[in-house]
């Protein structure tokens, strides 16, 4: 009887260390993508131009993008959408004087991205919607309760002419000044890729969205690298 039990347990130890390696086998058997992608978020349109996929002819679509824009960092340096090239990132919007949302959004973002602290591909950009308030200094004094490292979390401010028109058509959230103190913004944090798609929406105060959020970061992770036929790890 002992023999039987020690048989068993050396049985469910072997099929617990086999799993993760059949399961990896699973997503990469033959170089090719075996989990469902990320969807595209926003309008599309067919190309014209076309691709076979076994002996298929599928129609190319293009899918919406972000504009390129022009704002500024905690750091008063200069921030494009040519900042984002070849980085996969998580947008948000919030205002320094926010009375709560605000801070549960950022304070989930900061939780994220101690996940990524050391993933070169991962940055987070929080743009504020009260730019006349939220200053170059006010911002790089917001940040400092969360001490993030300025390359992957970049907190931006501008124009309203710029930020409001990037929220709508870009990032197709909402962002609208009511009153002095009164904002309507999204509590999305909004996944983008690196031909600057927009992949994903998830509330930015749900524990499940972010759980959910920071699998597809992981998905888009590895969808990302065998676009270059990188190694996942």
């Amino acid at each position: 009887m002992k023999n039987l039990s020690l048989v068993k347990k050396i049985l469910i130890l072997v099929m617990i260390l086999a799993l993760p390696g059949f399961l990896y086998y699973l997503l990469t058997a033959k170089g090719k993508n075996r989990y469902k992608p990320l969807s595209y978020f926003g309008p599309k349109k067919l190309s014209g131009t076309s691709h076979k996929f076994h002996g298929e002819v599928i129609p190319d679509t293009t899918y919406h993008q972000l504009p390129d824009f022009k704002l500024v960092d905690q750091n008063g340096a200069i921030v494009t959408g040519k900042s984002f090239d070849d980085k996969i990132f998580v947008a948000s919007f919030f205002y320094t004087h926010c009375p709560s949302v605000c801070n549960t959004i950022n304070k989930n973002v900061n939780a994220l991205l101690s996940d990524y602290a050391t993933n070169k591909m991962i940055c987070f950009a929080s743009i504020t919607v009260d730019p006349e308030r939220d200053s170059v200094p006010v911002l790089k004094n917001y940040s400092k309760q969360y001490n993030p490292p300025a390359i992957k979390w970049l907190f931006l401010t501008g124009d309203t002419s710029v930020i409001y028109p990037l929220a709508r058509k870009g990032f197709l959230v909402d962002a609208v000044k009511v009153s002095n103190d009164d904002f309507i913004y999204s509590d999305k944090l909004i996944l983008i890729d690196q031909e600057k798609h927009i992949r994903g929406y998830y509330s930015g105060t749900s524990a499940k969205d972010i759980t959910k959020l920071n699998d597809e970061i992981k998905v888009l992770i590895a969808e990302e690298l065998r676009k270059k036929d990188k190694p996942l790890y």
